[in-house]
C-alpha cells in the first residue's frame, strides 16, 4: 500500500474518530483484495471530507447517526455510535437522534438503531477514548 499525505491525514482522523484498535484490526485484516478499499476510504472519506473544516467532528458524527440509521447499516452504525462518543456526542443527543430517524425513517429502522446503539453503550470505555 502506497501512503500518500491524503492518507496520513485520513488515518489519524480516523484514529481519533474510531480508535486505534478498530483501525489497526481493519488494516491488519485487509488482503490484497481489501487493502484498495481500505486506501480509498481512509484517504477519501477520512482524509478528504472528515478533514474538511466546514464542519465540527462532532456534527459529522451526529449526520453520520442518522444517515447510517437510515440505510440500516447496524455494523457501520456502532463503529460510529462510538466515534460519536469520542466525538463529545453524548447518550442524549445520541437518543434525540434516533428519534429523529424512527420518525422520519420508521420505527422499524429506529428499533434496529436503538438496538446498536445500547449495545455500544454497554461496552463503551470512556477511559479508551481519552486515550485516543
Amino acid at each position: 500500500m502506497k501512503t500518500t499525505e491524503l492518507f496520513q491525514r485520513g488515518d489519524a482522523i480516523r484514529r481519533a474518530v474510531l480508535g486505534n484498535a478498530h483501525v489497526d484490526r481493519s488494516l491488519a485484516n485487509a488482503d490484497d483484495f481489501g487493502m484498495p478499499m481500505q486506501q480509498l476510504s481512509t484517504e477519501y472519506c477520512w482524509g478528504e471530507v472528515w478533514g474538511r473544516e466546514g464542519l465540527s467532528k462532532k456534527t459529522r458524527s451526529m449526520l453520520n447517526l442518522a444517515m447510517l440509521s437510515a440505510l440500516n447499516r447496524p455494523h457501520e452504525l456502532k463503529m460510529h455510535v462510538g466515534g460519536a462518543l469520542r466525538n463529545g456526542v453524548s447518550k442524549e443527543e445520541i437518543r434525540e437522534i434516533l428519534l429523529q430517524v424512527t420518525i422520519y425513517c420508521g420505527v422499524p429502522a429506529g428499533v434496529d438503531a436503538f438496538r446498536a446503539a445500547r449495545e455500544v453503550f454497554d461496552t463503551f470505555d470512556p477511559a479508551e477514548a481519552k486515550q485516543q
